[in-house]
């Protein structure tokens, strides 16, 4: 609903006349501005003016609750908070609505579409409960700049809703006719904005209680007026599902991390005198009766003794003078050059921006080991393979670091990671396909069986021969082992049936000739060089 009323002066503390009360004496309080909205797009902390409402005696050394109202502008958030007022003055009060033809005073609002309030303010006099476990505590209401009016910037419309979140026990969310996405966008931007702020919150929950409070709500056939209805449409729109794209879930995932407690109320339509009507001043006879009632359940469901939440930073409770330091030090972190960017929106590009660039990287080092063992490339030893995968992999990382990427270091870390990862499964895959060019590996088996088939036929005889038939016996063994090994391996290779034997022989034939046949056929290379250069010494010395 749209604020309605006719343009009142602005308040200025030199010359404002409390309004008057339902009994027709002066009102105390008034609206004060303890945040400004500059002409450059900055805020400013009224830091004189908060200190004088927190110092008084009814706040200074009591815990406070803070009841902040936020939302687009033009629906009617200093309007509501009006009846707050009402229901805090006559406390107790069956009727607190009060006499059906005495406008409503209090925070300044007005009908139309130009915006009315700016900035934050906060009611001036606090107004002192007891709570059920017998704690004094100072209820403060604050009214906040409404946002997505054509002067503010997004970054105004964050910064405002993120400082009253920041601040505040319980924020009421104040939309029009439904819970839709965008709204839940939004919501996710401005807490991200707040929550990076807070960034040393030991992983807790940052903010306490958030009240969704939909205004004209027009579907009272699918959930009744009121908090039963709000549960119902809560969990219909923050219900993550398996049905939804991951960035609708992760929107729902991050709003119930941010609050430990959320609810949400209907409210109907107040009738077409308040919407349409450029002289309506607040009066309850022009409000319609459904409107009035939920009033009634609204108000009380948030300001009662009973239901009131102490506003607690990092799980400690907050008094009045504790509290001015946290507006300075919060104010004071969006009035710096480190503004912490709300990374909900850019995070997304971000990613793509990312993984393009290891994208673009791995490509690189493909092209560049296809130049160097690709498919018509004979084969590589070992180790000048490897060699060539760290000069590719050195290029293809560099070419990732220089790539200009959103999102800083930090957050392109993960993905440089990433990107090693990648590459090196790549090179286990070069490294495959490079062992299937090398004919002897491919009959390494075979060729190791039947030279063990060799030397022990050999071997055999020779101990026959000199009578030695325990270690001819013993060789015959190994060499019907070794005949019986090639017959399997062979049916495997044929077959294709019972691959893991096949596997088992292939590991043992590579085991035999790392560890007995390459060193010996390697000594015996060496022996045969060395014993050529002797040779060809000898020879060029005559």
């Amino acid at each position: 609903m749209a604020d309605a009323s006719v343009k009142k002066p602005a308040l200025d503390s030199s010359n404002y006349q409390p309004p008057l009360s339902l009994n027709g004496s002066r009102l105390k309080g008034q609206p004060i501005q303890i945040i400004t909205a500059t002409d450059d797009h900055t805020f400013e902390l009224n830091e004189e003016a908060l200190q004088e409402i927190l110092s008084d005696e009814r706040v200074r050394d009591k815990y406070v609750v803070i009841v902040s109202v936020a939302g687009a502008f033009r629906k009617g958030k200093s309007f509501l908070l009006d009846f707050f007022l009402r229901y805090l003055r006559g406390s107790g009060d069956q009727n607190w609505l009060g006499d059906a033809n005495t406008p409503l005073e209090g925070f300044s609002w007005r009908g139309g579409s130009e915006r009315d309030t700016t900035g934050i303010l906060m009611w001036s006099e606090p107004f002192v409960f007891k709570l059920p476990n017998g704690d004094d505590v100072s209820l403060l209401l604050m009214d906040t700049q409404g946002a997505f009016d054509s002067q503010s910037t997004v970054k105004d419309c964050a910064t405002v809703f993120a400082l009253s979140t920041m601040v505040s026990s319980v924020q009421v969310y104040n939309i029009s006719m439904n819970i839709q996405e965008d709204d839940l966008q939004h919501l996710q931007l401005f807490t991200e904005y707040g929550r990076l702020a807070l960034e040393d919150n030991n992983n807790a929950k940052p903010f306490q209680m958030l009240q969704f409070l939909v205004r004209d709500w027009c579907f009272p056939y699918e959930a009744p007026f009121g908090e039963e209805g709000g549960d119902i449409i809560l969990e219909r729109r923050l219900q993550p599902s398996d049905r939804q794209h991951p960035e609708l879930q992760q929107i729902r995932q991050h709003i119930r991390s941010c609050f430990q407690k959320i609810s949400c109320f209907l409210m109907p339509h107040p009738g077409l005198k308040v919407a349409t009507n450029p002289h309506f001043d607040g009066r309850i006879a022009d409000i319609e009766l459904d409107f009035q009632e939920q009033l009634k359940k609204l108000v009380p469901a948030l300001l009662s003794p009973k239901n009131l939440i102490v506003k607690e930073i990092n799980g400690c409770k907050v008094t009045g003078k504790e509290l001015l330091e946290y507006f300075k030090a919060y104010v004071k972190i969006y009035q710096g050059d480190e503004l912490p960017e709300p990374k909900s929106m850019l995070e997304a590009t971000a990613e793509a921006n990312n993984l393009a660039a290891v994208a673009n990287a791995k490509d690189t080092y493909n092209k560049e080991m296809e130049k160097v063992c690709g498919g018509d490339k004979p084969y590589m030893g070992p180790q000048l393979l490897e060699s060539e995968h760290n000069r590719c992999k050195r290029l293809a990382t560099s070419l990732f670091i220089n790539t200009k990427k959103m999102g800083g270091p930090s957050f392109s870390e993960r993905y440089a990671e990433k990107l090693d990862v990648d590459l090196d499964e790549l090179y286990e895959n070069f490294v495959k396909h490079n062992d299937s060019k090398n004919i002897f590996s491919a009959a390494r088996t075979p060729a190791t069986l039947f030279v063990i088939m060799a030397v022990c036929y050999i071997v055999s005889g020779v101990f026959g021969f000199i009578g030695l038939e325990s270690l001819a016996n013993l060789f015959n063994i190994i060499l019907g082992l070794s005949v019986v090994l090639f017959s399997v391996w062979s049916y495997v290779r044929y077959s294709g049936d019972c691959r893991g034997i096949g596997i088992h022989i292939d590991s043992l034939a590579d085991h035999i000739w790392e560890k007995v046949l390459c060193p010996i056929y390697m000594q015996l290379l060496q022996k045969s060089i060395q014993h050529k250069l002797a040779n060809s010494a000898l020879t060029s010395g005559h």
